[in-house]
């Protein structure tokens, strides 16, 4: 019921905004894409904010000895690079 009442209220917030700007809705297709732009840009700016003020350590998805085998076999170019690891460890 609470993400329907933030809609409701941003929905609203829009409109206030169409109405000061003299807009008509729905907005011409440039208007409405620039806004959607605007939106993508926003959703951004929060996460950014917090990498800034608590910067935290590069988190690893998966180790070299985790991969698995491609399905189709060893890829090209994959032989020489595995061989140069092991060397190198």
């Amino acid at each position: 019921m609470k993400i329907y009442l933030v809609s409701l209220a941003a929905g609203l917030l829009v409109g206030v905004i169409y109405g000061v700007l003299d807009v008509r809705s729905p907005a011409p297709p440039v208007i409405a894409l620039v806004g959607l732009l605007g939106i993508l840009l926003g959703e951004q700016i929060p996460p950014l904010v917090r990498q800034w003020r608590a910067p935290e350590a590069a988190k690893v998805a998966w180790f070299g000895d985790q991969v698995k085998p491609h399905c189709f076999g060893q890829l090209p170019g994959a032989a020489d690079k595995s061989k140069t690891a092991k060397a190198d460890a």
